[in-house]
């Protein structure tokens, strides 16, 4: 939107799949896979079919010529592709002419849980693994660029986007130049801790389409801007059409959440690659449940934000709210503050249309706040709103600091080939 806000009085989000014509000067889809109905599937689990297609999925993105890594959280997603991604490497010709070992990256306030994580998994994989550590402070700092970057007031997708802004300006100072990610595995599987209020499968897999056509207005806005806003190339093989297909076929009863015989959020994925023989992750890792970037890089980082937000937003302001911005109305302090915000960088209403609204929780869309009466009345769309189903404690961090290690890369893998594999744009 940058560029349009000048010279343009009207301008409008291009939806994904879509072609202009100017003929009938309107959209028109072109990509239909079998999921957009939103039809029940009902072909059967199959585990080695799932890690098959998703591990051509990561390999398939390993065409470049240029230094790569992985992002790293110490989560289930993230996990599977650096355990893939250091698997092949360590096996290809191209790998051995530019240094076998993968490079990881992991960004977090101290004692955050991700960088604990993080840092088992990097030790497991034999990874070049590299810790950004950030305070509270080193994120509200860079609020306004973040905001002016991503082109969104959405309160989840800043508050994850803002460390990975910081890490991704980091990540390209070392030379690095495209980066695999895990986004949109919690889409297609139910990841997300509201998904154990599912109350069947049909409304678990309309909900699952529902955020997968939503994504470009979240995590890929994220994933995609976040990092090209410091010239660094992020791919995301869980969005392969391939494995997306493969995945959205499968029963969605498979997908459903149940305690009582041992099934966590995305257990299809985790059976998938729960190799007795050769283990892709630790056990525990592998089982590991899910943290939301924005909590999974320190638990006070949220916090943190809602206090500078509080500063600066007095309750007149919150009561006249719906007066200053009766589109997509901030209901809570740090909404108002992102608000504020992207309207001194985008002013136009063709803007604040671009981003969506609606209550929400744990990242849920707006149908599925209904699953649960508590959620009607939550503000806050963290993961730890899901009361009851998020195990891990908020515990005291560590007093943080804001010093960043210059580690010195000498040896970034390069991939020159990958054999057998379209590139697909």
């Amino acid at each position: 939107m940058k560029g349009l806000n000048d010279d343009c009085e009207h301008f409008e989000t291009f939806p994904p799949g879509h072609l202009y014509t100017s003929k009938s000067r309107g959209f028109r889809r072109w990509y239909n896979p079998p999921w957009f109905s939103e039809s029940i599937p009902s072909v059967p689990y199959d585990p080695l079919v799932l890690r098959r297609a998703f591990e051509n999925a990561v390999i398939k993105r390993l065409m470049t010529d240029v230094p790569f890594g992985v992002l790293l959280s110490g989560g289930l997603d993230s996990s599977l592709v650096a355990s893939i991604t250091a698997r092949y490497l360590a096996g290809t010709k191209a790998a051995k002419q530019w240094g076998s070992q993968l490079h990881s990256f992991c960004v977090g306030l101290e004692g955050s849980p991700d960088l604990k994580a993080a840092k088992e998994v990097a030790d497991y994989l034999g990874t070049v693994h590299h810790e950004f550590h950030l305070t509270v402070q080193d994120g509200i700092d860079a609020i306004e660029d973040v905001i002016y970057h991503i082109e969104t007031y959405d309160v989840t997708t800043i508050r994850a986007s803002t460390p990975m802004f910081l890490m991704s300006r980091k990540i390209k100072s070392l030379g690095v130049k495209m980066v695999i990610s895990g986004e949109g595995s919690d889409e297609i599987f139910g990841g997300y801790l509201y998904f154990h209020k599912a109350p069947n499968k049909e409304e678990l897999h309309r909900e699952t389409c529902h955020k997968i056509k939503a994504l470009h207005q979240y995590d890929c806005l994220r994933a995609n801007k976040a990092t090209s806003a410091w010239g660094l190339e992020a791919r995301v093989p869980f969005l392969d059409i391939e494995f997306i297909n493969v995945a959205m076929s499968i029963d969605p009863e498979s997908k459903m959440i149940k305690k009582d015989q041992g099934r966590i959020e995305k257990w299809i994925l985790r059976k998938a690659f729960d190799d007795e023989e050769r283990p892709y992750l630790p056990k525990h890792i592998l089982y590991r449940q899910k943290e939301q970037f924005s909590d999974g890089v320190g638990y006070s980082w949220i916090d943190g934000l809602k206090a500078h937000a509080a500063k600066n937003v007095t309750d007149k302001m919150m009561l006249n709210a719906s007066y200053i911005f009766p589109h997509n109305t901030p209901t809570t302090k740090e909404a108002y503050y992102y608000r504020m915000i992207f309207e001194r960088f985008f002013p136009q209403n063709s803007a604040r249309l671009t981003v969506p609204g609606g209550a929400s929780v744990a990242c849920s869309t707006a149908k599925a706040v209904e699953w649960d009466v508590v959620w009607k009345n939550n503000l806050d769309p963290s993961g730890r709103a899901a009361l009851g189903v998020h195990l891990s404690a908020y515990d005291a961090e560590a007093p943080l600091i804001s010093n960043v290690p210059s580690k010195v890369i000498d040896s970034i893998p390069r991939m020159v080939e990958v054999p057998g594999v379209a590139i697909h744009t």
